[in-house]
């Protein structure tokens, strides 16, 4: 066998088990997911769907769905556009700071954020009993309405705006906005006229990606919807899967369908529009500009420190201090203080070491391999292997699709699969890790798809070519030159899997069994059970290792191209 052919013998084996892995995670999910909610015993119809829309509850809830995804997104584009100026137009001071502790919040669960607002602002909130500020005992939480929730919406997903907009930002080219300057254009003009037609195609991206994220929360209106009798398309999916277990399984089908509809049209006008909308720009990228902002920088700095305060510090605090306390509910001091509740989480409950211990273990191993497969599919993206790139951007589509997809619908079409023996190997994984680490694949494939491919584009095909002639077979080249050369941004893949999987709620909701608990599903299990101070200590920890995790991260990222990991200015 000579060396062409033992290269297309490698090439050609690895296409076929890519084919076969993203057909099991991405395709067959999906299809066995429109299967069930379109199938009736007379063949194919939509009468399911119809029946589903005539629902009063389904009514109700996609409403409510569409109600507090459009509003917050609106807000949270807003605002976050409003920081992206700050930071990335002009001469605030502690920009890598500002960016790292704003960017916070997007990784922290959403159900770890609605458990930390409902104790910093409730009538127990030891923070606001500090200050005599606490609302009467027996007070209705004003989180526990609609307004809540899209307000915990909206702050949840600012920094997905934020982090959008800044990117776009890095990569305007600015000369015509120095033109306009040296021309005596005023900066509030050089925004207006300038800056935001260039960002337009960008707004409307950002807000799709906010209402998406939204649409698909679980979380937050779990926690404060549900008191409030605000049910969202994922709370009643997860209502009547946990109320009706997998009996219900064709009519969730339904809901989920409706819901992934929802988001794949939004992602579908996104584009669309974004190809209409994109303006001409001429010149490549260039640093952006640093407008001075004379004496009003102090204010935009304090504005912004406030914003910090207000999104991460006061809901974190809260969470430690009520994690602190002896009895929810009772004032923080020195009778009151206690340790137990982390010592009871830490070392004596073994529901949570077990779920600490998934957690990790199932976060970490989808992470390597996403990782592993996302560094083949930019291969093939970027070859001259006409085969290699069309599965490349064939996966590379079904993982952009899959990621809008919320993660409970990812639930139930996984469920729907693999929820009899697998044929052939007479094995089931229902209600195993397994099962939630293969969802976890198909949801966040996307996540490190996106900084391995940017870092592939940035290669130089000769070096693989000059190889290939060699005589090197497809499997040394990987091993010896394209692995090494992309292993800084396949490393950052990895963590940023890791940090998204880690703490997520939304996926494995549905998916959990004793014995197979994650955090996010502990933590909730924990507050819906009434043990908040539990449920405090818990979230606590999560959160200082995101944080941890954030920072080791950030220190990384001074060895990777600009881009790579998302917050670093």
């Amino acid at each position: 066998m000579n060396s062409f052919t033992k290269n297309s013998y490698g090439e050609g084996l690895t296409l076929a088990i890519l084919i076969l892995v993203a057909g099991c995670l991405f395709l067959l999910p999906l299809s066995m997911l429109a299967k069930s909610a379109f199938s009736t015993p007379e063949g194919i119809s939509l009468s399911s769907v119809l029946e589903a829309l005539g629902s009063k509850s389904v009514q109700r809830a996609l409403w409510n769905s569409l109600e507090s995804g459009l509003i917050s997104a609106l807000f949270a584009l807003l605002v976050g556009v409003g920081i992206a100026f700050a930071i990335g137009l002009t001469n605030v001071r502690f920009k890598g700071t500002f960016t790292f502790l704003l960017l916070v919040p997007m990784m922290i669960p959403p159900h770890v954020t609605a458990i930390a607002w409902v104790q910093a602002l409730g009538p127990s909130s030891q923070l606001l009993q500090l200050v005599n500020l606490a609302p009467e005992p027996g007070t209705t939480h004003a989180l526990y309405s609609k307004s809540g929730v899209i307000a915990l919406l909206a702050i949840q997903h600012m920094p997905l705006v934020f982090l959008v907009v800044l990117a776009a930002l890095r990569a305007l080219p600015r000369d015509i906005a120095e033109a306009a300057r040296v021309s005596g254009a005023k900066p509030n003009y050089v925004l207006r006229k300038i800056i935001i037609p260039l960002l337009k195609p960008i707004l409307i991206s950002a807000y799709a990606l906010a209402f998406v994220a939204a649409l698909g929360n679980f979380g937050i209106p779990a926690l404060l919807g549900i008191p409030a009798r605000y049910t969202t398309l994922p709370v009643l999916i997860w209502q009547r899967l946990s109320s009706f277990g997998p009996n219900v399984l064709h009519e969730v089908a339904v809901i989920a369908v409706l819901l992934s509809i929802i988001a794949i049209v939004t992602i579908a006008l996104q584009i669309k529009l974004l190809a209409k909308t994109r303006a001409p720009m001429i010149g490549p990228p260039q640093p952006p500009l640093m407008i001075d902002l004379g004496k009003k920088r102090y204010l935009v700095e304090l504005f912004l420190s406030l914003l910090v305060l207000a999104t991460f510090v006061l809901p974190a605090t809260a969470l430690m201090a009520t994690a602190l306390v002896k009895t929810y509910g009772l004032p923080l001091n020195a009778e009151t203080l206690t340790f137990s509740h982390f010592a009871e989480i830490l070392f004596r409950q073994s529901a949570t070491l077990r779920a600490f211990f998934n957690s990790t273990i199932t976060a970490g191993v989808a992470g390597l391999l996403i990782a592993l497969m996302c560094v083949i599919v930019a291969h093939f993206l970027h070859s001259k292997s006409g085969k290699g790139q069309f599965v490349g951007k064939i996966i590379s589509t079904l993982a952009e699709t899959t990621y809008a997809v919320p993660g409970l619908v990812i639930s139930i079409a996984f469920i729907l699969v693999y929820i009899k023996p697998i044929p052939f190997l007479n094995m089931s994984i229902y209600n195993t890790l397994l099962l939630i680490g293969l969802a976890y694949i198909c949801a966040f494939f996307s996540i490190a798809l996106k900084p391995i491919n940017a870092a592939t584009a940035q290669l130089d095909p000769a070096l693989d070519e000059a190889a290939r002639v060699s005589g090197a077979t497809f499997g040394l080249r990987l091993r010896r030159i394209f692995i090494p050369a992309i292993a800084p941004a396949a490393a950052s893949g990895v963590i940023l899997v890791f940090l998204t999987a880690y703490n997520e709620v939304t996926v494995s909701a549905l998916l959990w069994s004793s014995g197979n608990e994650t955090i996010g599903t502990a933590i909730y299990n924990y507050e819906d059970g009434g043990y908040t101070t539990l449920a405090s200590a818990m979230s606590a920890i999560t959160v200082a290792a995101t944080v941890v995790l954030m920072f080791a991260l950030d220190r990384f990222g001074r060895h990777l191209p600009q881009g790579v990991i998302p917050w670093r200015v």
